[in-house]
C-alpha cells in the first residue's frame, strides 16, 4: 500500500512532468527484465528524438535501502525525495543519477492560493541528472509504456463507471457478505446492511414526500381555477 506521501509525491511528479510537455505514466515494467520503475516520462524534442526519464520515489531511510531493482534505464534517472531524507542518503546517490526534493505547501499557501492547487506541494531540482545511453531497446520500451498507459485508462473509465459494472447479483453477494463480517447489534449505524436499509428507506421517503408535494400543488391550483370559475359574478357573465 502506497503511504500518504508517497501518493503527495506521485501526484506532484505527474504535474510537474505534463509542465515538462511530457507524457507521463506510474509503475511501468521495463523490458528485459529491468524491474518496474516508479514513473515514466516520454518526451518528443524539437529534432524528433525521443526522451526518456525515469523516476524512483523514496520516502523513508528503508525505502531507499530497499533491494527492490532500481529501473534507472532513461536517458535522464532521478530520485524523487522529501528533503530530510535527501540530506541522510545525498552521499549515497550516484553522480549521474538527479535528485528531485519534494516540499509540501503549507497551510497558509493554500488559503492564500487564488484557486485550488492541482498538487499538494512542489518540486525543485536538488541535482542534475547525467545524460546516458538508453539501457534498454525503444522498441519494447514505447510498447511497455503503452500498456501502462492502457491500464490507467481502463482504471479510469471503471471508476467513471462505478458500481455499473457489477450485476445486481454481485452486489448482493457483497452487500450479504459484508453484513455478516463484525456485525454489532447495538450499533446499527456501523453496519453497513443496516445503512444500506436506512438510506434506501429514507430515499423512498423523500421520493414519496416530493410526489405528494407536487399533487397537493396541483390540487390547489385546480381548486383556485374551480373556485374562480364557480365563483357568483363569474356565473352571472357566462
Amino acid at each position: 500500500m502506497k503511504t500518504k506521501l508517497t501518493k503527495q509525491l506521485e501526484s506532484t511528479l505527474y504535474q510537474y512532468c505534463l509542465e515538462q510537455g511530457a507524457y507521463v505514466v506510474e509503475e511501468v515494467a521495463m523490458p528485459a527484465d529491468k524491474g518496474i520503475v516508479d514513473t515514466l516520462s516520454y518526451q518528443q524534442l524539437p529534432d524528433g528524438q525521443i526522451e526518456w526519464r525515469c523516476y524512483e520515489l523514496k520516502v523513508t531511510k528503508a525505502d531507499f535501502h530497499s533491494k527492490a531493482k532500481l529501473s534507472f534505464i532513461g536517458h535522464y534517472n532521478y530520485f524523487v525525495l522529501p528533503q530530510q531524507l535527501y540530506l541522510e542518503v545525498q552521499s549515497e546517490i550516484p553522480d549521474h543519477i538527479g535528485v528531485l526534493i519534494y516540499r509540501a505547501f503549507d497551510q497558509r499557501a493554500l488559503e492564500l492560493a487564488p484557486q485550488p492547487l492541482r498538487t499538494p506541494g512542489f518540486l525543485t531540482v536538488a541535482k542534475k541528472a547525467q545524460r546516458q545511453d538508453l539501457q534498454v531497446e525503444q522498441t519494447p520500451l514505447i510498447s511497455h509504456f503503452i500498456t501502462s498507459l492502457f491500464r490507467e485508462v481502463d482504471k479510469a473509465k471503471r471508476v467513471k463507471k462505478g458500481l455499473q459494472l457489477y450485476s445486481d447479483d454481485q452486489l448482493f453477494k457483497e452487500l450479504r457478505k459484508r453484513s455478516r463480517t463484525g456485525y454489532d447489534v447495538y450499533d446499527p449505524e456501523q453496519n453497513l446492511y443496516d445503512r444500506f436499509i436506512d438510506d434506501t428507506q429514507n430515499d423512498a421517503v423523500t421520493a414519496l414526500q416530493t410526489e405528494l408535494d407536487a399533487r397537493n400543488a396541483e390540487y390547489q391550483t385546480l381548486k383556485l381555477k374551480y373556485q374562480a370559475l364557480t365563483a357568483p359574478d363569474l356565473r352571472d357573465q357566462l
